[in-house]
């Protein structure tokens, strides 16, 4: 698994791959690339990795409020996410992104330690 990535972020930032599973086929797609983000109040999901497991997109859009204070829409997709070997089932929002964005609604879920001197990190006991 990836701890910090400086190809796409700099500084480097903590990304994490996790596995997507459709509900109604159970089709998987693993190795998705996200950005660990505790300032994210939302997970979002990128729009081509939902697109190639097939997964239908709900017509509904969400408004989301950027950290530069600018609204925007989104749609949401419901399915499974496999983070740290557990299925958090929900819905979840798309961006147009190349990664997606882990944010505090599952890293609320799990204890991890950033290390950013050694860019790396881990999931910690209870």
């Amino acid at each position: 698994m990836p701890s910090y990535d400086s190809s796409h972020y700099d500084p480097p930032a903590p990304v994490a791959q996790v596995t997507l599973r459709a509900m109604a086929s159970g089709a998987l797609l693993p190795n998705v690339l996200m950005l660990l983000d505790t300032g994210a109040d939302v997970t979002l999901l990128p729009r081509i990795a939902v697109e190639r497991l097939g997964t239908p997109v709900s017509g509904k859009e969400y408004q989301l409020i950027g950290f530069d204070g600018k609204p925007s829409t989104a749609p949401a997709v419901e399915l499974d996410m496999i983070f740290l070997r557990k299925a958090y089932r929900g819905r979840y929002l798309l961006t147009d992104g190349d990664h997606g964005i882990l944010g505090r609604d599952v890293l609320s879920s799990v204890v991890l330690l950033l290390d950013g001197p050694r860019q790396e990190w881990s999931e910690q006991a209870r």
